[in-house]
């Protein structure tokens, strides 16, 4: 597929003599063609203005007809399939077979917001109808929905260029609202954010949505993405990334005349708690898991294992003893661009000197021009953990800490210290997690995901997964990425009192015509009236 570099604003494809920017394919070294057009502010107000012009379009747009629209953007993404995936093999290093699941996983989840979609129960129409003859006071009609918010701007990640970027959750729950989107491709991988545009310009164009519905600015600069935050027509953003890059977004919003939200997942460390009795039965096999689960994409996993807790003993120096020879064993991997290699390598050399602290894996890697990097797993006592705030901050890549602890006591003190994470995990024999109801009520109170017996990479894509959580793993904990109540973001409710039966919306009219679940004087119901 021939690559134009340019920005995509509706239908037209936009060039500029700003400067331009290539590819860099991490594996190699080498750089890519062809270049791209640095976005110009005057592309952004563009953008977001045929957005804006088209908002109401868009917004009203039957639940029936925006749900077909989504599944053909599922169709265009998979006969895009193969120079996206090429595409992205090249820009990212990710292997095609794991490119290959993440195409699947983004076409399985824009098919699942189809569905919720068409279903309709997301407009959470509520109806209380009018008692003219209650004293003192006759009560008026009152009847309420969810609207879209208006435009939307979404950020794509570096570390799923395909189910967090163009055409990932965030996109694809705000179209599902109701809201046009202008997407910011990722510098990184800004030939696969083309393709995946084009893949939802050739939706917009077959199902005869609104020119504005979706739009896409590239930019390897911050002024890009800083214009869409500050526009004053952008009702909302989305952003999956650091801390520092979400943070930046958040205060930039709400320095606005008119503040909006900012729904940033901006990662955690993911504690991992080993209780005694599950590590003196199966030590040998948690390591290793643990070991696949740290390693799994290189470790650029927003839900990698970055700090495991457990109470000193056998069983932990067992663990610990697993968990390094089989980190030893492993090949070094390829990181996503040479910035984040380089942010990963300065983390380990900055936490080693700290007194206390023992590393156990070296992270370097021989490596000829790439940005292969090999796993590194630490060991601190939990005293010093809890004393030093630096070791509770997110190492992006394949690391992390064990805490020994001296007592329960203490690892709850640990468990409480904690900032909020995406998830959280327990590992506990039959019975032994029932002692310890404690763990798990703090555990509530830190994480967006609480997992049994298992590891926090692989997020699964379903109704009720929680991709979310308190600061700062997120900006709102009262929301998820991923799942259908990721839609949530984008809406906002309205309230219609005393309107006239013939101009109320289709979803709160008598009637019931289009077959929803409301709740109606306070039961709900499929009442056709």
């Amino acid at each position: 597929m021939q690559l134009t570099g340019e920005q995509i604003i509706g239908s037209e494809l936009v060039s500029s003599d700003a400067e331009t920017f290539r590819a860099f394919n991490p594996a190699t070294g080498e750089f890519l063609n062809p270049v791209f057009h640095e976005g110009r502010i005057q592309d952004v107000d563009r953008a977001v203005r045929l957005a804006e012009e088209d908002f109401d379009a868009c917004r009203i747009t039957g639940n029936h007809e925006r749900s077909a629209f989504l599944e053909v953007v599922a169709e265009q993404l998979t006969t895009f399939g193969p120079p996206l995936i090429e595409r992205a093999h090249l820009e990212t290093g990710l292997p095609i077979t794991r490119l290959e699941g993440e195409l699947g996983r983004t076409t399985g989840q824009i098919r699942m917001f189809a569905r919720l979609v068409a279903e309709g129960s997301w407009v959470e129409a509520r109806i209380d109808r009018a008692l003219p003859d209650r004293q003192p006071v006759p009560k008026p009609d009152i009847r309420s929905k969810n609207i879209p918010l208006g435009p939307v701007a979404v950020f794509g990640a570096s570390n799923f260029p395909l189910a967090f970027s163009v055409a990932g959750g965030d996109t694809i729950s705000a179209l599902a609202a109701g809201c046009p989107v202008v997407a910011k491709g990722h510098p990184a991988h800004p030939g696969t954010s083309e393709i995946a545009a084009r893949a939802i310009r050739a939706a917009v164009e077959a199902c005869g949505m609104p020119q504005g519905t979706f739009s896409l600015v590239q930019g390897r600069g911050v002024d890009v993405g800083a214009a869409l935050v500050r526009h004053p027509l952008v009702k909302a953003v989305a952003f999956t990334g650091s801390l520092q890059g979400g943070r930046a977004l958040f205060d930039l919003a709400s320095a606005r005349p008119e503040p909006i939200p900012v729904f940033a997942e901006m990662g955690s460390i993911n504690p991992v708690f080993l209780l005694p009795e599950i590590l003196a039965a199966r030590s040998g096999e948690i390591a290793q898991h643990f070991a696949d689960a740290l390693m799994l994409g290189v470790g650029q996993f927003c839900t990698n294992p970055g700090l495991v807790i457990a109470i000193k003993g056998t069983g932990l120096d067992d663990f610990i003893t697993g968990a390094e020879q089989s980190l030893a064993a492993r090949e070094a991997g390829v990181m996503l661009t040479s910035g984040i290699k380089q942010n990963y390598l300065g983390r380990i050399t900055s936490l080693s000197p700290i007194q206390g602290v023992e590393q156990l894996t070296s992270a370097e890697a021989y490596d000829a021009g790439g940005c292969l990097v090999r796993p590194a797993l630490m060991k601190v006592d939990a005293g010093v953990w809890l004393a030093c705030g630096t070791l509770a901050e997110e190492v992006f890549g394949p690391a992390s800490i064990v805490v020994e602890c001296e007592s329960e006591e203490q690892l709850l003190a640990v468990a409480g210290s904690l900032k909020g994470q995406l998830t959280a995990t327990i590992h506990a024999a039959d019975g032994e997690i029932e002692k310890r109801s404690g763990l798990v009520r703090i555990l509530e109170r830190k994480a967006g995901r609480i997992i049994f017996n298992g590891f926090p990479t692989g997020v699964e894509v379903c109704d009720a997964m929680v991709h979310g959580g308190p600061y700062p793993a997120t900006t709102d904990s009262r929301s998820s990425s991923v799942g259908t109540l990721a839609l949530r973001r984008f809406l906002r409710p309205v309230c219609y009192q005393n309107f006239p039966a013939r101009i109320l919306p289709d979803d709160l009219k008598e009637g019931n015509e289009l077959g929803l679940w409301r709740l109606i004087d306070g039961i709900m119901s499929k009442d056709r009236g």
